[in-house]
């Protein structure tokens, strides 16, 4: 692929210069060719051409970034040993509290 646009670029190379150093053309309209028929026409081939690259780049990128997130995640767990809880502080901590919160309605009972 490079070797097309490096020969195309040649090729308006070439007529930039025959533009330039005929006695009927000017130094501006060299200029102007080169960048409308070399420049522009290449870099939009080479960006079309390195789409699927481009892609492929940034999947690989996000699943590294997937796996380091996972393993990070994974490392700041504490293993479970598959011991029970033996310690003396109540069972379910923030949880606990959360639902002890006193809501302001009393509680309803059924009549007998």
């Amino acid at each position: 692929m490079y070797l097309i646009v490096i020969a195309w670029i040649y090729v308006v190379l070439m007529m930039s210069v025959a533009e330039a150093t005929n006695t009927t053309g000017t130094l501006l309209g060299a200029i102007v060719t080169f960048v409308l028929y070399g420049l522009g026409p290449v870099a939009l081939v080479v960006y079309l051409m390195r789409t699927p690259a481009r892609r492929r780049a940034i999947k690989a990128r996000e699943a590294s970034e997937a796996a380091q997130a996972a393993a990070l995640q994974s490392a700041s767990k504490p293993p479970d040993s598959g011991q029970p809880d033996t310690s003396r502080h109540a069972a379910g901590g923030v949880e606990a509290v959360a639902v002890a919160v006193d809501t302001g309605v009393a509680p309803m009972r059924k009549e007998s």
